[in-house]
């Protein structure tokens, strides 16, 4: 009885001590590129076709050219790391980044300057990204992993909260350039100053790398000795390429369904109000699933909370197909697609930690999220097609039941984890 209560209670320890890096990474999570900007260029659509005459459809190719960027940034930024260490890199890529923001201001013309602004926009950021704050998360949590995770990656709930009515309120005053200016502001006053301020690694040892210890800013917490596999190791092991195909599979069907959910909704008869309505139940499930998922994922066998989790949005598409046009039961189903899309990025960073360790996590992660990356701009174009065949979204259901099924059956040939974790160097004496 003790040792199960022991072992559900959350252990307050690790955030008592790194309460500033769960801080820090909800900041860095909720202005990274890759969010802000994304939540945010909704905002712009109308405003740049206004200013410059480009079509909405043509527009919308521009996030194409910040996922494509983002897959070069994400594999460049682990070997940095290693070159140059974390803080330094994220410092350096948030001051850049607001640098090219403001650079942006002066795009105009050809639509090509757009794009070509969204493409670099990550490459020169790279090192503010997702993946350093799911490493920083990685390094000063052991026992509440999962959970300081979900935590830190809930910044994205923020940015999709307040950027778009910020950058709003600054279009609406001046026009269309102020976005970015704001966007180059919340870099320079909020993600550099708490940077300089609480970024901070415990102090690691790394004995496999080169046969010797290696000590990157080691001035706060308990040493730990950092174990896990190589880059190479990484890519020669079938578990790597399982967490891959699986993840890409369930990711893919995730965008498909965020982004055709409300006119589906609306195909169905609902009013544009009713389907808002029933979106929402999305955008809360999404919260309380990260933060689920993640408690869950320190406490029971991994893999199987990551399939039961991920095979939800194949349930809800299954309610969908069956032609239900009930609001409650329309709500349970963006509810439940919003369980499996609130843990998918949660689990990915969990499981590439706990099954390949944190010797290589920034390189090996990186790889990963390129690859889920490519998933993400290629799914839209999949079920685009689809629609234009059928003229209906009877097809993409289909495919995003069997994907959300197949990826989620996947992950349970993970098996059982190695020790791969940060330990007291004391232990290993």
């Amino acid at each position: 009885m003790t040792a199960g209560a022991n072992r559900a209670a959350i252990n307050l320890d690790e955030f008592r001590q790194g309460w500033q890096i769960v801080a820090l990474s909800v900041v860095g999570v909720a202005i990274s590129i890759n969010a802000a900007l994304l939540y945010g260029f909704g905002v712009l659509v109308i405003p740049l076709e206004q200013a410059f005459g480009w079509q909405r459809s043509s527009l919308q190719a521009a996030i194409t050219f910040l996922f494509g960027g983002a897959v070069i940034g994400l594999q460049l930024v682990g070997w940095l790391n290693m070159r140059f260490g974390m803080k330094r890199v994220t410092v350096l890529s948030l001051l850049s980044m607001a640098l090219g923001y403001l650079a942006t201001t002066l795009i105009g013309g050809s639509i090509w300057s757009l794009y070509f602004a969204f493409f670099m926009l990550p490459i020169i950021g790279m090192g503010a990204l997702a993946v350093t704050w799911t490493q920083l998360l990685n390094l000063w949590f052991h026992r509440n992993r999962g959970l300081a995770l979900a935590i830190g990656l809930s910044g994205t709930g923020i940015t999709a909260a307040l950027v778009p009515r910020l950058l709003s309120w600054g279009v609406d005053a001046w026009d269309w350039r102020a976005a970015f200016v704001i966007l180059a502001l919340l870099n320079v006053f909020v993600g550099i100053p708490l940077t300089l301020w609480w970024f901070r690694l415990p102090a690691v040892v790394d004995k496999a790398a080169h046969g010797r210890d290696q000590e990157p800013l080691s001035d706060a917490g308990p040493r730990l000795l950092i174990t896990g596999m190589s880059f190479a190791e990484g890519l020669a092991s079938p578990r790597f390429w399982i967490c891959n195909v699986a993840l890409s599979l369930v990711v893919s069907a995730v965008v498909g369904l965020v982004t055709s959910t409300v006119p589906m909704l609306r195909d169905k008869g609902l009013s544009a109000a009713d389907a808002a309505v029933v979106f929402g139940y999305f955008g809360v499930s999404l919260i309380l699933g990260r933060l689920v998922v993640g408690y869950l994922l320190d406490r029971l066998w991994p893999p199987g909370v990551a399939a039961i989790s991920l095979s939800l949005p194949a349930v809800g598409c299954l309610i969908f197909l069956s032609g239900q046009t009930e609001l409650g039961m329309l709500s349970v189903a963006a509810a439940l697609i919003g369980l499996g899309a609130g843990a998918e990025f949660d689990i990915a960073a969990f499981l590439i930690a706990r099954y390949f360790g944190l010797r290589e996590y920034g390189r090996l992660f990186g790889l990963h999220q390129g690859l889920i990356t490519v998933a993400s701009a290629a799914a839209p174009l999949l079920f685009a097609a689809m629609l234009n065949l059928t003229s209906t979204y009877s097809a993409m259901l289909v495919y995003c039941t069997a994907a959300s099924l197949l990826g989620a059956v996947l992950l349970l040939a993970l098996g059982r984890s190695p020790l791969y974790e940060l330990q007291p160097e004391a232990a290993k004496a």
